[in-house]
């Protein structure tokens, strides 16, 4: 008989509102944070740019079982545009492609991003992790090779210009859904205003309900020794299910649903959990003792589990 594999690392759960640091990449934050918590299971709800800084969620254990609901999530960015210089890769690391004496007004930069706001069609930067025939877009930029990427349709629920400190920059404030790119509404702004640009700042403020309230820089984690210190930082493993109805339930009913069963509401929970509901919407989140039990829907007054969650 085949002896199974112990998985290294404790068992950590719950979400680290992260703020990266500039030049380094997403995957090299998650490996530290792995070794510093020494947890069995590390993810991030979003890839952050190593030229960029700012809020990087971070799921440890059963919160990787949510990252696709801070992938989905509403975020903010704050950026600046250099004018002047476009580059390859739309940003400051990237080889010079074209050089303009060219620089637009604020006017003229706060009437195009008019066109930006709403559903819009963007392509991506070819510097990207957007496959292609199985290859990373970035990787294929690199080698040089001759490719195209389709556009894609992205929600951009606002934009604005919010300083100007001289005519070579323009800092602008973005919230947006997902799969915005902001290096491609860079250089799509610089072709509408006939000028040449490149991003030289970026900072994400926002991943839907982590924000930079609770946000903790990296250095600080790292210089935190005491265990119990560290595990203060995380925030519970539903803190990323913020717009999903939770449903409070006792320890009796959480045993049976964290064993893959279904339970019979009571007809005020119901209630409640249709009040608070979007649309047509059945999600709901059961807690108990503040732990989240499981995601599932609600029908005919029972829920039914879909994801449980691991106490």
């Amino acid at each position: 008989m085949a002896r199974q594999r112990k998985r290294k690392g404790d068992p950590v759960n719950g979400w680290l509102n992260l703020i990266k640091p500039l030049d380094m990449t997403s995957t090299q934050a998650v490996a530290i944070l792995k070794r510093r918590y020494n947890a069995a299971k590390v993810g991030h709800g979003g890839t952050l740019d190593p030229l960029a800084d700012g809020i990087l969620p971070i799921a440890f254990g059963e919160a990787t079982k949510t990252v696709q609901w801070a992938m989905d999530a509403e975020k903010e960015y704050v950026f600046t545009i250099e004018w002047g210089t476009s580059t390859d890769s739309q940003d400051a690391e990237g080889e010079v492609t074209a050089t303009s004496d060219a620089r637009p007004s604020r006017d003229a930069v706060v009437d195009a991003l008019k066109a930006y706001v709403g559903t819009i069609e963007q392509v991506p930067p070819k510097y990207s992790a957007i496959k292609v025939n199985g290859e990373r877009a970035y990787d294929l930029a690199r080698e040089g090779e001759e490719f195209e990427l389709k556009p894609r349709e992205v929600e951009v629920h606002s934009a604005e210009v919010i300083a100007m400190p001289d005519r070579d920059h323009t800092v602008i404030h973005v919230t947006s859904g997902k799969g915005f790119y902001v290096r491609a509404i860079a250089r799509d702004l610089a072709f509408d205003l006939g000028c040449e640009g490149h991003i030289s700042q970026l900072q994400r403020t926002r991943v839907g309900a982590f924000g930079s309230a609770t946000a903790v820089p990296l250095s600080r984690i790292e210089e935190t020794e005491d265990k119990a210190a560290l595990m203060a930082f995380l925030q519970p493993v539903h803190a990323v299910l913020s717009g999903i109805p939770q449903i409070e339930i006792g320890r009796e009913d959480a045993s049976q649903v964290r064993h893959g069963q279904g339970i019979l509401l009571l007809p005020h929970l119901v209630e409640r959990w249709r009040a608070e509901r979007a649309g047509e919407d059945r999600s709901a989140l059961v807690i108990c003792d503040g732990d989240a039990i499981a995601l599932g829907e609600v029908r005919a007054g029972r829920f039914e589990p879909a994801r449980v969650f691991a106490s």
